[in-house]
């Protein structure tokens, strides 16, 4: 698939995710909810509003969301969809990966911190501190499958899924798989780990450093962490359910399996509260516990 059309599907199927996810929440809480394309409708509703930005806000508060969105849709451009091999795709790639996703951050939290608002503040070193958890178990799920596979690219390790090289492997990819899922729950801000339903400043994080964004420029950004929630779930649908061969079968099985992880977040946030702030450093660091004995696993294996 060229990068143009897998861009077009980032962009197309993205805001589907969150409407799958927020629909089961209100299956499971007995309410009807908003429909599945209100994310459609949000984002619309806010690219047709005009910016205002706070007195103290300089040149960054109009980069960031921009560079936000460039550097989350070129990162996922590095994630197969529809085709055995991604768009972009080379040796190492996944390190790039990572810090694209990174520079997404950081950019965030420069937006944050532009404002000049003590919450925005406060939501950025919040942001930058899970972060600082949740990388390293991310750099550790993909060693682990860098291992196993014998591929250094992002592309190489996800379709070798399907091969013999890695029969045996399952309990070692399970750890992977529940390592990338809490990962997903905090880079998406979603509950254990944040409540973006929340209307309180001070337990938000995702939410609180955009208090200060409007229009199109707070459009980009949620249209960004959309992107990042469809994103990680189709790497981890295909670390759960390797890519087999033929381009239709491979699509179809990841839009199923994308669909499955929006649903499964949907429930989650039902069934679970928001942790404690004082918790979040346990359930990310037991993530990278969990990546780094499946590393161990992988390295003991070869």
């Amino acid at each position: 698939m060229s990068a143009l059309a897998q861009l077009g599907l980032l962009l197309a199927l993205a805001p589907l995710t969150q409407g799958v996810a927020q629909r089961v929440k209100s299956w499971m809480a007995g309410r009807r909810g908003p429909a599945l394309l209100q994310p459609y409708r949000d984002l619309l509703r806010l690219f047709r509003k005009g910016a205002v930005y706070s007195t103290t806000a300089t040149w960054i508060s109009q980069m960031a969301p921009p560079v936000i969105m460039a550097a989350t849709l070129g990162a996922f451009l590095f994630v197969p969809l529809g085709a055995p091999r991604a768009p972009l795709a080379f040796p190492g790639d996944l390190v790039l990966f990572a810090y694209l996703l990174a520079l997404a951050r950081f950019a965030l939290i420069a937006l944050a911190m532009d404002a000049g608002s003590s919450f925005e503040g406060m939501g950025a070193s919040r942001e930058a501190w899970i972060a600082a958890m949740a990388e390293p178990a991310l750099f550790l799920a993909l060693g682990a499958l860098a291992v196993m596979s014998g591929e250094i690219s992002l592309s190489g390790l996800l379709a070798s899924g399907s091969g013999a090289s890695l029969y045996g492997a399952g309990l070692t990819r399970a750890l992977v798989a529940v390592a990338l899922w809490l990962v997903l729950l905090a880079e998406t801000s979603r509950m254990p780990v944040d409540d973006p339903a929340t209307h309180l400043e001070l337990t938000m994080v995702h939410e609180v450093m955009i208090l200060d964004v409007s229009g199109p420029d707070l459009a980009l950004c949620e249209y960004a962490n959309a992107v990042k929630l469809y994103g990680l779930s189709l790497l981890l649908s295909q670390v759960v359910v390797p890519p087999g061969a033929g381009w239709g079968a491979h699509l179809l099985a990841q839009l199923a399996g994308v669909g499955a992880c929006a649903a499964l977040v949907g429930v989650t946030e039902s069934l679970t509260a928001r942790v404690a702030m004082r918790r979040v450093p346990q359930l990310l660091i037991g993530a990278s516990v969990l990546a780094g004995v499946a590393l161990v696993a992988a390295l003991g294996a070869r």
